[in-house]
């Protein structure tokens, strides 16, 4: 790329400082490229921008200059980032048209864009104000919704809500049968880990055949239902968090609002609902495969026959610890829904604030997955249940 000034200009790229009254004009003449630039010239000069003294603006003088290519792009810019590093204004008007165009191009990059170089560091008490807005900011958010969900509820239990049953059903295939595999693993491994653990104590005081009790009542009471809610955060949170953010990108919420459609009604309801019905039976499922895990240990390196080790197993659990398993999943499969939508539904118009919501969908279940647990045991406790 090439072009040249209709002014006289000198064969060799020249750069020179000077000033006029409050401003700094930095004088750009001769023909520039690539194979001629002198570097250690423009990083003098760079320098020297560096001792003047205080200034208002920097003016380029391009009115003589020949032939250029991107070096002097090159030397523009960094005069550019010198203005913005020392709050000094860059005046863009006196540049070339053809030189300012690139330059507009040259910022259209993320990091320009969101100001990410130009981010200045913040004091503690700065940033502890920021996290205390932020959380007080979303506390406020997760309310509206979950008010909003409660409304799009109160709607469908009258008939006059659009509820698009195609998105009910497929995601309750996606939420049961296809989710088998992984939460299956994930159920065993665990059963298998607490088996494992709970063996290296007991053995010690010959009470190897309470390993059963150990993981059945961790299974059915808390891991079964913690592990599956966390799979699904992962797993489901995060594809209702891209699915919904993917359409607002789209602008297809938008359309559904235009055309007198609650996006609540149309796409989160089906989606919770779905979850909320699914994932009591995918903790039973958890929990009994989890407890094959723990019979594995137990029959290959505790000799443990397998009608002990059930036996034990059944006497030990309640239906206590069953139903505290299950109401549990049942939470827990709300918080997932309604963090994945709620992301999504609050994720911006790019494809970067997509991705930002699916992780955020993922760590917010997770958080109060982890949270929630803690207070039901807390009140289980109170009560004594």
């Amino acid at each position: 790329m090439g072009t040249t000034n209709s002014a006289t200009s000198t064969t060799a790229p020249k750069l020179t400082l000077a000033r006029s009254g409050q401003n700094l004009v930095l004088k750009i003449q001769g023909d520039w490229n690539v194979r001629d630039t002198r570097h250690g010239e423009i990083d003098a000069l760079f320098s020297q921008l560096d001792r003047e003294g205080p200034a208002e603006a920097l003016q380029v003088d391009m009115s003589n200059v020949g032939s250029w290519d991107t070096s002097l792009l090159i030397v523009v810019a960094r005069a550019e980032e010198w203005c913005t590093k020392h709050d000094v204004k860059f005046l863009h008007k006196s540049l070339p048209a053809s030189v300012e165009s690139l330059i507009a191009i040259s910022e259209e990059v993320p990091e320009r864009k969101t100001g990410r170089k130009t981010k200045k560091a913040s004091s503690i008490l700065t940033l502890l104000g920021s996290i205390a807005i932020a959380g007080y900011e979303g506390l406020g958010a997760a309310l509206e919704f979950t008010g909003d969900t409660v409304l799009s509820f109160g709607r469908i239990l009258r008939g006059k809500a659009a509820f698009d049953w195609r998105v009910f059903w497929l995601t309750m295939q996606e939420c049961s049968a296809q989710a088998l595999p992984i939460v299956g693993m994930i159920s065993f491994l665990t059963g298998l880990i607490f088996a494992f653990v709970g063996a290296i104590q007991l053995r010690q005081f010959g009470a190897g055949i309470y390993v059963a009790n150990l993981v059945a009542v961790a299974m059915t009471r808390e891991m079964g239902a913690i592990m599956t809610g966390i799979i699904m955060a992962g797993r489901t949170g995060a594809a209702f968090a891209a699915q919904i953010g993917s359409m607002k990108v789209s602008e297809e919420i938008d359309a559904l609002r235009t055309l007198a459609i609650s996006p609540m009604d149309f796409l989160v309801s089906p989606r919770l609902l779905a979850l909320f019905l699914m994932m009591p039976l995918l903790v039973l499922y958890s929990d009994l495969v989890g407890i094959l895990g723990g019979a594995l240990v137990a029959l290959v390196f505790l000799g443990i026959s397998w009608t002990q080790y059930w036996n034990q197993t059944v006497g030990s659990m309640g239906l206590v610890d069953i139903t505290t398993g299950l109401v549990k999943s049942a939470i827990f499969g709300v918080i997932v829904a309604m963090a994945g939508c709620e992301r999504g539904m609050k994720s911006g118009n790019n494809a970067a604030a997509v991705g930002n919501a699916a992780t955020s969908a993922v760590v917010l279940g997770i958080t109060w997955i982890v949270a929630s647990d803690a207070i039901i045991d807390v009140i289980q406790e109170v009560l004594n249940l």
